[in-house]
């Protein structure tokens, strides 16, 4: 089998109309994904529920019930191919869908387009999204000025969406790959270059995709592998899914489950690895596997336990020190609060028991020591007791399995990471 190319996962972010669906529709429907028929298809019947100019937003969205439906253990419906990369595209339909996914992992992005609507400019919740990619270790940020046709393909108008976009930007400490004039829709400077903005001179989406740099595999952490799904097999049995985020498994490897459903951890052994339908000896970080383990029944493992190397496990923690940015509390966030921490694929209930200090963002200072409270925008180092087994590490052991959400009432509260763990459970 020839080598693939090395894959990227790149998010699309925004607010709800801004239009990403329709950009990646688009690009899809352009770069051959998307047959003419299914098309004429998808636009009838946009056209039918009184939503013309949707079929692109269609395209996504039919996938995502095929995603729904389907218990094939491939995550990766569609894929792009560029010059240099396969490009995985998560269309994150809507708010919640995006904390969401964003969290669980199956969005370890590498890359992300922020897609603003040229008409409307930037939205309350523009900020929010930037934060979380942030706080999620995105680095890599473009920004899609889409609608373009709205506002007449002025040059303009996309200044100044640009401008209060790159203060935005500025504030959250993100430096943007690249501004792209386009218009999902219509198709300009989606897949192809446009010819109605000649004042335009930056990359295609297409092109800025290959513009990002190649995602570094941290196959050099210990194997961590969050688990998804697990689904029972006829003829196989238990077969947990994921995606391997750190580390290589191979066959015969000697594994942890953790917490397990002893809180403990359970032993086993890599027995068979599966991707994209292939038996294969190894997997690396970055690959979404479908494994059989001696010795772990489906009573044993569910989703949001963590398959580590049984040499070097994740640690259960009773109390650990976290960085987190406060981003939609309906009020104050204050000592004892206890919402849902996501981490990974987990989730689990999160005491809140001391406020350490607030800090700058920008420069890391301390602003204030143990504060009573913290509001939106607030950035803190507070102490935190799981009220449940919690397998975390700090972002210097492993970054990938320090990165939370915090989520109260179908909102993202906070999102954070672990600096420091306090007290390991149990030793």
């Amino acid at each position: 089998m020839a080598k693939e190319k090395p894959n990227m996962n790149v998010v699309f972010v925004g607010h709800v109309d801004a239009g990403k669906s329709t950009i990646v529709g688009r690009l899809l429907f352009d770069s051959g994904l998307v047959s003419e028929q299914e098309m004429a298809k998808l636009k009838a019947e946009a056209e039918k529920h009184g939503k013309i100019g949707f079929e692109f937003a269609y395209v996504m969205d039919k996938i995502k019930e095929e995603r729904e439906r389907g218990v094939t253990i491939d995550l990766a419906y569609r894929k792009i191919l560029t010059q240099k990369f396969q490009i995985t595209i998560i269309d994150a339909p809507g708010h919640r869908d995006f904390v969401k996914n964003m969290i669980t992992g199956a969005s370890q992005a590498d890359a992300a387009f922020l897609v603003i609507s040229a008409p409307n400019g930037v939205q309350p919740q523009t900020t929010e999204h930037l934060w979380l990619l942030r706080t999620m270790g995105v680095k890599n940020i473009a920004v899609a000025i889409n609608k373009m046709d709205a506002v007449d393909y002025k040059q303009e108008k996309f200044n100044q969406v640009k401008e209060d976009v790159t203060k935005l930007l500025t504030q959250v400490g993100v430096k943007p790959a690249a501004f792209v004039a386009c218009s999902g829709l219509k198709g300009d400077n989606v897949k192809k270059k446009s010819d109605k903005m000649p004042w335009y001179t930056g990359p295609t989406v297409t092109e800025q995709f290959d513009l990002f740099p190649q995602p570094e595999l941290p196959t050099n952490l210990p194997l961590r592998m969050p688990v998804q799904d697990v689904y029972e097999i006829t003829g196989i049995g238990t077969v947990p899914v994921g995606k391997i985020e750190t580390g290589i498994m191979k066959v015969g490897q000697k594994i942890k489950v953790l917490p397990g459903r002893t809180g403990d951890g359970i032993d086993g052994e890599i027995k068979t690895i599966e991707m994209h339908h292939e038996t294969l000896p190894e997997a690396l970080a970055g690959d979404n596997v479908g494994i059989n383990i001696r010795g772990i029944g489906k009573k044993d493992i569910a989703r949001g336990d963590i398959i580590c190397d049984a040499a070097k496990p994740v640690p259960i923690v009773e109390e650990f020190i976290a960085q987190i940015a406060v981003i939609n509390h309906p009020t104050v966030l204050a000592k004892g609060y206890t919402p849902v921490f996501h981490i990974h694929t987990a989730q689990v209930p999160c005491q809140f028991i001391e406020l350490i200090a607030q800090i700058n963002p920008q420069s890391g200072e301390v602003l204030k020591e143990h504060p009573d409270f913290l509001k939106n925008g607030d950035v803190a180092k507070v102490r935190i007791k799981p009220q449940g087994n919690l397998a975390l590490e700090t972002q210097k052991e492993n970054p990938y399995t320090s990165r939370f959400a915090v989520r109260d009432a179908g909102s993202t509260v906070a999102a954070g990471v672990c600096i420091e763990i306090t007290k390991h459970k149990g030793k």
